[in-house]
Parts: structure tokens; C-alpha cells; sequence
């Protein structure tokens, strides 16, 4: 009997934690959930790998970077022979009657809702190119355009619309010459709406548009439903209009309304600036992470990128590296992590994983991480006195990912640190306007860098080389390989990185045939001066 006592208290002393390991992630499930775009759990899928190349960022954190190479840098670039050209040849006129309205839904597409936050940024970007297109076909059919309504996201919970974002005022009076454009349809046409052509086929809904179609397509297939309707809604509207073949005038109203017409809201561009200002002019106290002698460094005028600061759109999140199929040090628990969400979200038709993670860089596939970043931009001549910007929604690992950025670069920042919460109530959860302030900032930089390519990427590309700004390309190629060889030194490693971004920082690139005009604006945004 009191054996079996003994086995029963024993069995209830083993059962009390067994009970604890199965309700304990019920009560403190943050320390069990899985990486997301947050910070990393205890036991989550991914424990903070150690630096992947410390012999160089040992080295990076002890360099010292001449005067001359911080001159070399922060020089912006010279004049190309180049300058913006977007107005039309003719002289611009309405015609005397509209042909009806144009009608352009605007969403992300199930692929990207799927892909959540990891396409906000990119999301806002096609959707400015959407835009532009929208005008340029409008002209083409001699046709009223009714401002885009975006839709709400599910994925994103961002309610913003068109008018939430852009200048509606600036943007009709910009091509108040060029096309009718009108915030509403008429009551008449009230009933053309989402739901309308959602619960059957519709004669007025244009569903077939190819991509890049022609400006003859557009003659022979959405004309005549206008003529007979007097409305057209076009759906899906992605790439549907040709780089190619389209009149000079054509091509310039969408350079027009990309460069000129699309301004950002009044409160976007004031949060904007207190960000650049504070940038350029930061208040006088000591970093957490700073020495007097830093401070000194950073309140001294006559150091060489005083006032200056750069840009870093740090497209790393979880879309990123699982559709990505790389190594980035988190061990087996990170790559089965990412397998399973790769083959959830994509499932199975990601090229990406066919290949080796070696192969994979070398064929510079692999975006860079926070620590690869950095060391690039310490190699290209950024010292730790660098004012840095970082432009990017959600980091996968959160600040413990972005920890060797930040020794690197004691003098990050982002939106939140650098506003109140009061300054950013008006975009705070809303996806889109944060990309916009991002991309405003951005914009106003005295150089940009992108980690990875990407449509924020190309945007920012196309828009800084319109303007002749200095924008720094991360040769992939060379990277990936440099980043394999565990063995090179910091002197071999900057040598090979100054070589390979030498012609790679705002250079011009004429735009080639198919390829896009909103990533190589010249020839055709641009005349040569």
C-alpha cells in the first residue's frame, strides 16, 4: 500500500509540469509563436545568429576612412548632359467631347495580399504606376478619368484612398491640359462600381486586357465600349500598357504624372520634412551608444557629410528571405521555418530552392542582410558618424537582426525614433502612407541605397536619376561572392567593393527595349541638354 502511494505521489509530481509545458505557451504565447515581423521569441523559430563575416566587421568597426574617400562619397554626382523633359511636343488641349469615362480599379491582387506586409512598399509603388498608365490611356481614347479608388486590404487592415495619399487638387490641375479628370461619376453612373461587377459579367468591364497592350488594342477593344456605354471599367489593370511603340506625347504624360503630378498630401510631406530636418540638423545630446568624442565628431561643421545623411531601404522581412531560399544563419530551426512558409505561401513554385545557397550567391540571388549592408556601406567610406535612415517596414529578427547595423552605424535612425508618436498619428497602421513618408524622405536624401532590388528600388532609381541624385546600386553579383570567401581580409574586401560600385552610384542608363519607363526614365522623360 504504501508503495503504491509512493508511485501515485510520483506520478501526480510528474504530472504538474508535464500540465505546465502544455498550457504554458496558452498563457505567454509571444514566447512561443513563431517569427513573424517583430522582434524573436524565446523559443521561437529563430534564435539570433552570431555575425556571419566577423573577422571583416571586427575590421569595419576599427576603420578609418580619409577625408578623401569621405569627400569621394558624399560628392554629388556631376552634371550627365541630361535634364527633365515631360512636357508634350504639341500643345497640349482637351478635346472638344469626352468620349465617356475610365473606370480603373486599384488592389494588390490576391498574390500580394497573400505576401502581406512584405509588399506594402511595392504595393504603393504599382500603384503610382498604375496611376500614371491610368492617365496615359485615358489620353489615348480621348476619355474622362475617374479618380482610382484603391481597395481596403484585408492582409494590410490600410483603408487609405487615393485623395488619403496624393494631392488630388495638384493632380488634376497638373493635367488640367492634357485629360478630363473627375473625382466622382456622375449619378447616372452611379451603379458602376466593385460589387457591381463582382456579382456577374458585365458589358461595361474590361477583363482581358493583355499585358503591356498596345495603344491600338485600347482603340479597337475599350473604344467602342465606351462609345456605346459611355463608360469603360478596366480590371485588372497591371501592366496593361505598353513601354513600346507609343507616341513621344504619350510617353511624356506618363512621365508627367510620375514626376510632376503625383504629389504626396500635405500632412505626408510635413512629416516628411521634420524628418529631414532633424536628419540634417540633429538635436546636441550623446547616443546611448556615442563617446564625447563621437558627439564632438557629430557637431564638428567642417566633418566631411555634416548635415548629409543617407537613405537605407532595408528590404529584409520574412517574404523576402523564404521566398529568397538562402542561408542567413539561423540553423535548422530558421531554414525549416522558412521551407514550410515558402511552400504555404507559394506553394512549391519558388525557383529559388532548386539551387544551393552557394549557388544562390553566386549568382548574387540573395538580398542582404543588415550586417552585409553594413559592411558594404562601411567599404564604400561611411564612417560610424554617418547619419543613416532606415527606410523599411518590418525587419524578420526584429532589432536583434539589425543589432551589428547599428554598431556599425551608432547613428540610425527610423520614423519612430526620430518623430513622436503625435507626429506620426495621422500614418501610425497605415501601410501605405508610411510607405509614402519613407518614400518622401527618400526623395530628399543626399544619397539612397537599396539592399535588395525591388519596385520601391526602381522607383527610387528612376526618380533620383531624373533629378541627377546620387543613388548607390549594390552590385549583387559581387557581393554574394565576397560574402562566401570567409577567408579575405577588410583591405581586400573594400578594394574589391570601391572597384565593383565605382559606376554603379547615379550613373545614367538609357532605357532599353520592353524595359520600363518608370525605371529608366531617359530618353524618354529626358532631353539631352
Amino acid at each position: 500500500m504504501k508503495l503504491f502511494y509512493n508511485y501515485q505521489n510520483q506520478s501526480q509530481r510528474m504530472a504538474f509540469p508535464g500540465l505546465l509545458v502544455i498550457l504554458f505557451p496558452l498563457f505567454l504565447p509571444n514566447l512561443f509563436g513563431p517569427l513573424g515581423r517583430a522582434s524573436p521569441s524565446i523559443f521561437s523559430e529563430w534564435n539570433a545568429p552570431k555575425p556571419r563575416h566577423l573577422s571583416l566587421l571586427k575590421e569595419a568597426l576599427r576603420r578609418q576612412i580619409s577625408i578623401k574617400q569621405q569627400s569621394e562619397i558624399w560628392s554629388p554626382l556631376a552634371n550627365q548632359g541630361w535634364k527633365p523633359c515631360v512636357e508634350s511636343t504639341n500643345t497640349p488641349q482637351l478635346p472638344k467631347k469626352s468620349q465617356g469615362y475610365i473606370q480603373i480599379f486599384l488592389d494588390g491582387g490576391l498574390n500580394q495580399q497573400r505576401m502581406g506586409s512584405a509588399c506594402v512598399v511595392d504595393f504603393f509603388v504599382l500603384l503610382t504606376i498604375k496611376i500614371c498608365d491610368a492617365v496615359a490611356v485615358a489620353k489615348i481614347l480621348n476619355a474622362t478619368l475617374v479618380i482610382p479608388h484603391l481597395e481596403v486590404n484585408p492582409v494590410w487592415q490600410d483603408s487609405s484612398s487615393f485623395v488619403d495619399i496624393f494631392d488630388v487638387d495638384h493632380f488634376i490641375y497638373s493635367l488640367r491640359n492634357e485629360i478630363s479628370i473627375v473625382k466622382e461619376l456622375p449619378s447616372e453612373y452611379s451603379w458602376s462600381s466593385r460589387e457591381y461587377y463582382a456579382t456577374g459579367i458585365r458589358a461595361t468591364r474590361i477583363k482581358t486586357a493583355p499585358v503591356h497592350a498596345s495603344a491600338n488594342w485600347y482603340m479597337e477593344t475599350v473604344l467602342p465600349v465606351l462609345q456605346s456605354y459611355g463608360i469603360a471599367a478596366i480590371a485588372p489593370f497591371s501592366h496593361r500598357l505598353a513601354f513600346d511603340n507609343l507616341p513621344m506625347d504619350i510617353q511624356r504624360l506618363r512621365c508627367k504624372v510620375n514626376f510632376q503630378a503625383l504629389v504626396f498630401v500635405r500632412h505626408i510631406r510635413v512629416l516628411g520634412e521634420i524628418i529631414v530636418n532633424r536628419l540634417r540638423h540633429p538635436p546636441a545630446k550623446l547616443h546611448a551608444s556615442g563617446t564625447e568624442f563621437l558627439q564632438e565628431r557629430i557637431d564638428d561643421p567642417e566633418v566631411t557629410g555634416a548635415g548629409k545623411f543617407v537613405v537605407l531601404h532595408l528590404r529584409f522581412d520574412k517574404d523576402m528571405a523564404a521566398h529568397s531560399a538562402c542561408d542567413f544563419g539561423g540553423g535548422k530551426a530558421e531554414k525549416l521555418a522558412l521551407a514550410k512558409y515558402r511552400q504555404v505561401i507559394w506553394q512549391g513554385r519558388v525557383l529559388n530552392s532548386q539551387f544551393t545557397d552557394e549557388e544562390l550567391r553566386n549568382q548574387g540571388r540573395c538580398p542582404l542582410t543588415p550586417e552585409e549592408i553594413g559592411l558594404l556601406l562601411a567599404a564604400l567610406g561611411f564612417n560610424n558618424s554617418t547619419r543613416l535612415y532606415l527606410a523599411s517596414h518590418k525587419v524578420y529578427g526584429g532589432k536583434a537582426r539589425i543589432s551589428t547595423l547599428q554598431k556599425l552605424f551608432p547613428l540610425m535612425e527610423d520614423k519612430k525614433s526620430i518623430a513622436s508618436a503625435e507626429e506620426l498619428a495621422m500614418v501610425d497602421g497605415k501601410a501605405s502612407l508610411l510607405a509614402a513618408v519613407d518614400y518622401y524622405v527618400s526623395m530628399q536624401s543626399d544619397i539612397f541605397i537599396s539592399a535588395s532590388p525591388g519596385n520601391m528600388h526602381n522607383a527610387l532609381v528612376a526618380h533620383r536619376a531624373y533629378l541627377n541624385l546620387k543613388t548607390i546600386r549594390p552590385n549583387m553579383t559581387l557581393l554574394g561572392k565576397l560574402f562566401l570567401n570567409k577567408s579575405m581580409e577588410w583591405s581586400e574586401f573594400q578594394h574589391a567593393v570601391l572597384g565593383g560600385h565605382k559606376n554603379r552610384q547615379g550613373q545614367l542608363r538609357l532605357r532599353k527595349a520592353k524595359q520600363s519607363i518608370y525605371t529608366y526614365p531617359a530618353p524618354d522623360c529626358m532631353c539631352q541638354a
